[in-house]
């Protein structure tokens, strides 16, 4: 898989820019705040319908401009799939082959990214809400039904939520409807964290390969997800949801005095392990940098695996974050096959050959040139 080209109108810092793509290797070099890492994140948006770096999609439209759009040609194994993503400050609407999508979680999945930009490396040491993020957006890539139960879930927590705060700190709350909205809810968490139980076994077996290698078969990566319930990813649903059930009945006075849902996949987390010791708290920059990356190289096994179709790699200002030894190991696993963008101030530090044969794109105050 691969994009074509890319048109933007009214996006971020670009009032229109056209660009047409090598099926592999665009290395777009220029000083910081300069508009690389916007063209980046317009493909990742035109894939995901959302930003890698803010949740308000008003900043993606340029600032003197009532909407921004975002459209580009994807090449498959099937043809060539037009896309269309439109932005205005009521919402986004989303077009594949020139046909409206109804739901963006339709409009998902037609075209797959990785991701790998220094925020990255958060998802090894920073808070549970980035691997949460991170999880979710991987999932939703592979099997598009996915987001549709999140959304789901979301809806139900926020329900089952706002009950809670305006009951708060009161005795008692109304019963029915409280069971009600706490039976929905554990129906869909139980859904959300067998998907991911299922997603984070899937993604293991690459992860524990690729570091291995990459540590010089030092190094083996367990990754487990760690549920704040403390329930056993081999039980059944049933058992899932009656576990639930009783560990909510144990927190609702506390549910009731802080006015929050305390118990669930919005509250659950990824743990990294590196021969068995912790690497979030106990690993070295190296080790974590080495993780991050395992993920990331996973993730792109995982896709291919799963659409039978490669990814398309979005690599915003890493490999100045990587030794050479971590270039050389990510540069010679896409080479030839995976459509890769690269943003970098110079390529002078990149002494490997891909980055040789690379189409090159200049990039000074929001202009481009190849």
């Amino acid at each position: 898989m691969f994009i074509e080209h890319l048109n933007l109108a009214n996006y971020r810092n670009y009032e229109t820019l056209k660009l047409e793509f090598s099926p592999k290797i665009n290395v777009f070099i220029g000083e910081n705040a300069q508009g690389k890492t916007n063209v980046m994140e317009s493909i990742y948006v035109l894939a995901m319908a959302k930003s890698h770096r803010t949740s308000n999609d008003k900043e993606l439209i340029r600032w003197d401009a009532d909407y921004g759009k975002i459209e580009g040609v994807v090449k498959n194994r099937y043809g060539s799939i037009p896309m269309e993503l439109s932005i205005t400050k009521k919402g986004k609407k989303g077009k594949v082959n020139h046909l409206e999508q109804t739901k963006l979680s339709n409009y998902i999945g037609q075209m797959n990214v990785v991701m790998f930009a220094p925020e990255d490396l958060n998802v090894v040491k920073g808070n549970p809400q980035i691997r949460r993020r991170f999880i979710d957006m991987e999932i939703g890539q592979i099997s598009p039904v996915y987001l549709h139960d999140l959304l789901t879930f979301q809806k139900l927590l926020k329900q089952r939520n706002h009950l809670l705060k305006i009951n708060q700190g009161k005795q008692k709350i109304d019963e029915v409807l409280f069971s009600i909205y706490t039976e929905q809810y554990i129906h869909s968490a139980v859904q959300i964290i067998r998907k991911r139980l299922q997603f984070i076994e899937l993604l293991q077996v690459w992860a524990e390969k690729i570091h291995y290698g990459i540590s010089r078969g030092l190094e083996k990566l367990t990754i487990k997800y760690r549920a704040t319930t403390g329930l056993n990813p081999g039980w059944s649903p049933e058992e899932m949801a009656t576990y639930l059930e009783k560990k909510l009945a144990e927190v609702k006075k506390r549910e009731l005095e802080r006015g929050v849902t305390l118990v669930g996949p919005h509250r659950d987390d990824l743990q990294f392990f590196v021969n068995d010791y912790d690497v979030q708290t106990y690993g070295s920059q190296g080790q974590q940098r080495t993780t991050a990356l395992s993920l990331k190289l996973a993730e792109i096994e995982l896709i291919k695996q799963e659409t039978k179709e490669a990814p398309i790699l979005l690599l915003d200002d890493v490999l100045s974050e990587l030794d050479d030894y971590r270039q050389s190991h990510l540069l010679n696993t896409i080479q030839g096959e995976v459509q890769t963008f690269v943003t970098t101030t110079s390529v002078d530090g990149i002494h490997h050959e891909t980055i040789q044969h690379a189409k090159m794109f200049h990039v000074k105050q929001g202009a481009i040139e190849s």
